[in-house]
């Protein structure tokens, strides 16, 4: 008798081969028969006619490495038919640690990530001190949906000098011990590490994060880690926008030669008034381009960021915002006040492209406290709008909106793949991974849990941009092959039953809310999917219809040595 049988439905396996009509078996969580099935004995049996079944998706790209601390369904992500994350993202994590070190690992999550301390204060229940610690910690608790963890390299850092790691590079002896913890991690099943380079990860204290201070042969001793066990990943953040610079590109050459092993890499976009922008991006790194070599990601959907003036976080790519971010709040509001910032904004809008042309007709008043701040967000006008209705200057409005209400504005601003015409190259170039979903991050300035359903929303249905087929291989097997995740990714006999099933006419992601389920009564955006009938992990259904299924935990965290 099957555990599982899944009949009538519309097949789509993952690899990009036709649909077709059939069925799917399951016993022990694992798929044990496919196509055209005679025996219907079976525990449970789903109808799905009309309905598709893939394989359940792969995000690439995703920060729940606090959230898995307190919430074992890893929300919202299954909602949008996600039965395996990869977390430990862009150098920052919560392991290995010290236990005099935590208060490091949180200061680097919440101005690097945007997850409040105060909600980590409340949530994590520190029971590890190596990686290894943290996994099985964490597969103690249960998990809905699987995780494949990467190393962060701040934590490395973090551990292996102490303080010290947020000033200077690390010796022979901290190299040494630093390559210890991550050849323990990788012993422990560990997907490989991660770092960054972007100017606008500050972490503890606001500080540039620990990673940024590495040297070039930290580096190569956890790279030669990766390639002594011929499994793993790099993972890391390069500059947003423009070309990759020649230092920039000797860093991804090193991390390519010395680990033998994929590299990905943050991030390729595109802005419509530049056309020709991603296609440079990809010139620079043509040489290094391949799937196993390094791979950039890109995103599906437009990036919209909510800010207020006490978080700038996203304008920290520009120059003159990353000195703010160490400011308190009575700095922020004198400097904010200075013509000379105003002045030194306007000055690298026209010189560092990194959202576009004219940003401001992007930015808009979302809601604030005080009456012109509630005014604004009721008539929904852009600021360039509003600035050319008073005869001002946008980036005057912004500042004088902000410190009249007391930094308490919040502002909406989409930045960049806010078109079809600079987003559809992007969904359809093979040579990039679709991911940057960020879940469990920014908790209140997006939520981008649901590209996957976005994707088969905007560029499948409603534009064509790629087929049925399509879309589901570049969120499934893509992914998995990508980062070694061998039993998943694809519907064949014998692989794991991580599965989903969906109505193509109807599955899409709807607009972020607010959820207040933080530890501590904190708030967090979410999106909801619709179309989604059932995500199933190991074969059984976590998610049906619009609910959770209620002690359902049949996630792990996957170990790199026989994923």
């Amino acid at each position: 008798m099957y555990d599982l049988l899944i009949e009538n439905a519309r097949i789509v396996d993952g690899t990009g081969a036709p649909a077709y009509s059939g069925s799917l078996a399951v016993k022990d969580g694992r798929i044990v028969a496919m196509g055209s099935i005679h025996s219907r004995e079976a525990r449970q049996t789903i109808d799905a006619r009309g309905q598709v079944l893939a394989p359940g998706f792969v995000d690439p790209h995703t920060h729940y490495d606090a959230q898995i601390a307190w919430d074992a369904l890893l929300t919202p992500s299954a909602e949008h038919g996600v039965t395996t994350v990869v977390m430990g993202n862009c150098g920052v994590g919560l392991a290995p640690v010290r236990s005099d070190m935590r208060e490091f690992l949180m200061g680097d999550l919440v101005n690097v990530e945007g997850i409040p301390q105060q909600v980590m204060e409340a949530g994590i229940q520190w029971q590890w001190e190596h990686f290894g610690d943290y996994m099985g910690a964490m597969d103690r608790r249960g998990l809905g949906i699987n995780v494949a963890p990467l190393v962060a390299m701040t934590p490395l850092r973090h551990y292996a000098m102490g303080a010290d790691s947020l000033s200077r590079a690390a010796n022979n002896r901290e190299i040494a011990a630093m390559t210890a913890a991550f050849s323990g991690a990788m012993e422990a099943g560990a997907f490989g590490y991660s770092t960054t380079r972007e100017g606008v990860h500050v972490g503890y204290q606001g500080k540039p994060v620990a990673c940024r201070n590495a040297s070039a042969d930290e580096h190569r001793a956890l790279c030669r880690v990766l390639r002594k066990a011929g499994r793993g990943n790099v993972e890391l953040t390069l500059k947003l926008g423009g070309v990759v610079s020649t230092e920039e590109h000797e860093f991804l050459e090193l991390l390519v030669r010395e680990s033998t092993r994929p590299v990905t890499w943050l991030a390729v976009v595109n802005a419509a008034e530049q056309p020709s922008s991603y296609e440079e991006r990809m010139s620079a790194v043509a040489d290094l381009t391949s799937w196993d070599m390094a791979v950039p990601q890109t995103t599906c959907r437009p990036l919209r960021f909510q800010l207020n003036l006490a978080n700038p976080y996203i304008l920290g790519v520009f120059p003159t915002w990353q000195p703010v971010m160490r400011l308190s709040r009575e700095e922020k509001l004198a400097r904010y006040a200075d013509p000379a910032f105003r002045q030194s904004f306007r000055d690298d809008l026209k010189n560092i492209p990194a959202f576009g042309k004219d940003i401001w007709s992007r930015f808009y008043v979302l809601d604030g406290v005080s009456d012109q701040a509630r005014s604004l967000a009721r008539q929904g006008s852009s600021l360039r709008e509003v600035a050319d209705q008073r005869g001002r200057d946008p980036m005057d409005m912004l500042v004088e909106i902000a410190v009249e209400d007391q930094l308490r504005t919040t502002f909406d601003m989409v930045a960049l793949n806010y078109d079809a015409a600079d987003t559809i190259p992007l969904v359809t170039d093979d040579r990039l991974l679709i991911g940057l979903s960020d879940a469990g991050a920014h908790v209140d300035m997006l939520c981008d849990a649901g590209y996957s359903t976005h994707l088969l929303q905007r560029w499948v249905r409603e534009t064509g941009a790629l087929t049925l087929e399509q879309g589901v291989q570049k969120l499934t097997s893509i992914p998995a092959q990508f980062f070694g995740i061998h039993d998943r990714g694809v519907l064949a006999v014998g692989k794991a039953a991580d599965l989903v099933i969906f109505d193509s006419a109807t599955v899409g992601c709807g607009d972020k809310e607010w959820a207040h389920d933080l530890p501590g009564g904190g708030r967090r955006f979410v999106t909801r999917s619709s179309g989604i009938r059932a995500t199933i992990v190991a074969g059984e259904v976590l998610f049906e219809n619009g609910g959770y299924r209620a002690g359902v935990r049949k996630g792990r965290m996957l170990r790199s040595y026989d994923a």
